[in-house]
Order: C-alpha cells, then structure tokens, then sequence
C-alpha cells in the first residue's frame, strides 16, 4: 500500500470533518502527482461513502428536499459523461483539466469566503451548477460547486453541511453503480479502498473535533489557498513547463 495514499486519506477527512467538503479535492490533488485519475477517483469515491451518510444522517433534521433533491437529479444526469471521459479520455489531458478545475473551483470558493454577505442564487445558476458539478463527479469526484451552491442557499451551518452531504450520498450511490458497470471499480479498487476505511474514519473524528475549537472561516481560506497553488502547479507539470 502506497503510504501516500494513506497521507491523502487522513489530510482529505480532517478537512472532510471540518468544513464538509473539499476531501475530494485534498485526495485527488495529493494523489494526481504519482497515479491516475482512474484509480484515484473509484478509490475515494468508496471511501467518503460512508462520510457522507454519516454527516447526512447527524444533520438530518436540517434537510430540505428543494435543496438537495434537484441538485442530485442534475449531478446525476451529468455524472454519466464525465464517467465516460474517465474511462476513455487521455490521462494527461484529464490532469491539465482537473488542475484547472481546481484551481477555478478555488479561485470561486476564495472570493465566496471573503464576502459578507450571501447572494440569491437563481434557477438558471442551479442549473449550470448542477450540470458542471456533475460532469466533475464523473470525473474527479469534484463536489465543491455543490458547496458554492448549498452555501448560498443554506439557512445555517447544519444545514449546509447536511443537504451538501445528502447530495454527495445520492450522487455516491448512483455513481457507484455506474462505476460498476462501466468496470472503473475493479477488485483491486475495492480492496484498496476497504482498506483505506480505517484511515478516513480516524481523519473524520479529527476534523469534527477540530471543527469545535479552531476558526472555520480561517481553516477554509488555508484549505483554498492551498488547493489554487496546487491546481496551477499540476497543470504547469503536465503541460510540460517543468
């Protein structure tokens, strides 16, 4: 077992435990340096399965169905495509773009974080969200346009973090399967990521129990400071700059 895997693990679920999200893209760009996204996604997706039922189910008397039951009807229509491109697309390209990807989704979640004041949201940007959102997840397993989203919409904390969270589970289900089908979970994957479960469980405790002592708003710029270098510094890599 690849002891950075393990690293990517605990570091995605203390970020998972504190802010909801986000643990995708700490994975994913942890592990883009050394592996492919085709094993990378399939892996993570089996493992934050679990987090988000039981985020979901903690924070279940937040949910609201008009939040959480179109945003997973539109990541699930727009997960088969970006399934699609995962299996077939060429594991460069699919790098330059998740880099991109990431240090946009960033780039959004920074200025979000800075504002005061939360902004309405129309139907036209749910759907545009949604959409985008759910080519990522077939992608990358990427649901930080989701945040953006629930973020705006979302009456408190608890809210958010149970319809983000319920979102990710239905969309988790439906992927799972489409996984399945399509032969992107293989064998090795599942034991890879059965394996790996001990470690998420343990990043999770750690950053829910963070979450009570350290400043939210603080832990989210670092995370998203982070993950915009990151995302730069992979496409610049694979392009060939460096």
């Amino acid at each position: 077992m690849d002891y950075w895997m393990i690293i990517a693990v605990l570091c995605a679920y203390i970020i998972k435990g504190l802010c909801a999200f986000a643990n995708t893209l700490v994975f994913s760009t942890i592990l883009s340096f050394r592996t492919s996204n085709l094993n990378i996604t399939p892996i993570e997706l089996i493992v934050g399965y679990p987090a988000n039922a039981i985020i979901a189910w903690k924070e279940k008397k937040s949910l609201q169905w008009k939040i959480w039951i179109p945003l997973s009807l539109l990541v699930i229509a727009g997960s088969i495509p970006g399934a699609l491109l995962l299996k077939n697309a060429d594991n460069t390209i699919i790098k330059i773009f998740f880099g991109i990807a990431v240090a946009a989704i960033g780039v959004e979640m920074f200025f979000r974080e800075s504002r005061q004041v939360k902004k309405k949201s129309s139907p036209f940007i749910l759907w545009i969200i949604g959409a985008v959102s759910g080519l990522l997840c077939g992608l990358f397993g990427i649901g930080a346009l989701l945040a953006a989203y629930v973020g705006r919409t979302a009456d408190n904390n608890q809210s958010f973090r149970g319809n983000l969270c319920m979102v990710f589970l239905v969309e988790n289900t439906f992927r799972i399967l489409l996984y399945l089908a399509a032969g992107i979970i293989t064998p090795v994957i599942m034991k890879t990521a059965v394996f790996l479960l001990p470690f998420m469980l343990t990043g999770l405790g750690i950053g829910n129990y963070l979450a009570c002592i350290l400043d939210e708003k603080k832990v989210k710029k670092a995370v998203i400071l982070s993950l915009i270098i990151s995302g730069v510094w992979l496409v610049i890599k694979n392009i060939g700059w460096l």
